[in-house]
Order: structure tokens, then sequence, then C-alpha cells
């Protein structure tokens, strides 16, 4: 029974702080699974956001379905989906009215425009331990040629990031399994 407090917390925390959605959860929610409860790898991670990232739907309530399933099953799976949209449901519902009273308050606009290199950071800090955590698993070609072919898609040619996923999945099937 104590597994389910722990999948609460390991999501609730995370929706708390995670301002700006998926971007700002991840690298709370990996803080959590990763090192604090140590129930996956960052390897592991990664592959679970790579799936999560190929699905429809909120990158947090993929996570959090796949993780609370895996650790308490279809329970473990509320607890967590319930846990990781348990606070924005709740701000949502308590606040919307306050928030839109001051939605064009000079306070307001400072204070989103201080939380956004905070997450560029966090972001940045993710993206280095993939990088070096898919040349440790793939080696440093295949991590290269991915990386380079992924932002030129992305950036030079304006290809949908769905299309860009679906490659990168066509090329570790093809050449790297």
């Amino acid at each position: 029974m104590i597994i389910y407090w722990y999948i609460f917390l390991a999501f609730f925390f995370p929706g708390i702080v995670g301002y700006g959605g998926g971007p700002a959860y991840i690298p709370l929610i990996q803080t959590e699974l990763v090192e604090h409860y140590q129930w996956i790898t960052v390897e592991e991670f990664g592959q679970l956001l790579a799936v999560a990232n190929s699905l429809p739907g909120p990158i947090a309530t993929k996570i959090a379905g796949l993780v609370g399933y895996q650790l308490g099953g279809v329970f473990g799976a509320f607890v967590a989906l319930f846990a990781s949209i348990a606070p924005s449901l709740g701000a949502m519902i308590f606040l919307l009215s306050l928030l839109y009273k001051f939605k064009d308050s000079p306070q307001v606009k400072r204070m989103t425009s201080v939380i956004r290199p905070t997450l560029a950071i966090m972001l940045g800090i993710l993206a280095y331990q993939f990088f070096f955590s898919s040349w440790e698993g793939m080696g440093i070609v295949h991590t290269l040629i991915i990386m380079v072919a992924g932002g030129l898609m992305l950036e030079r040619w304006k290809i949908h990031p769905t299309w860009v996923i679906l490659g990168s999945l066509a090329y570790g099937a093809i050449f790297i399994a």
C-alpha cells in the first residue's frame, strides 16, 4: 500500500512546480524517478520519453500512466495519472478567475519572464544527459547522424516533429537494433 503513496508523491510534487507543461515537467519527473526513488535508470527514462513522445497526448500523463502501471498495476496507473493532473486541476479551479483578472498586470508578466531562463537551463541539462546516454548506448556516429539529421529536418526544412520522431525510430530499427 505504501507504493501507491510514493507513486502519488513522485508525480504530485513535480506537477506543483512544473510550470509550463511538459518541458518543465520532464526534468522534474526524471529527478523523482531516477534519482530520488531510483525506480528506473537515465537510459530507461530516455527510452520511456522517446516512446511517450511518439504517442499522442500530454507527455506527463503518458509517463505517469506507464510508470504507475509498471509499479502498481491498474490502480498504480490511476494514482499516478491523478497525481500528475491534480495540481493543475486544483490551480485551474481555484485560481482561474484570479489569473484572468490580473492577466495584463506587469508583475505577472515579469514573473513569467523570470521563469523562462530556469526552464531553459533544466532542458539544457536534460539534453546534455540524453546526449551522453545516447553516445554510450549507440555510439557517437549514430548519435551525431540522428542529431544532425533531426536538427536539419526541424530547423532548415521545417519538417513536422512527428515525422522526425518516426524517422529516428525507423533509423534505429534499421541501423541500430
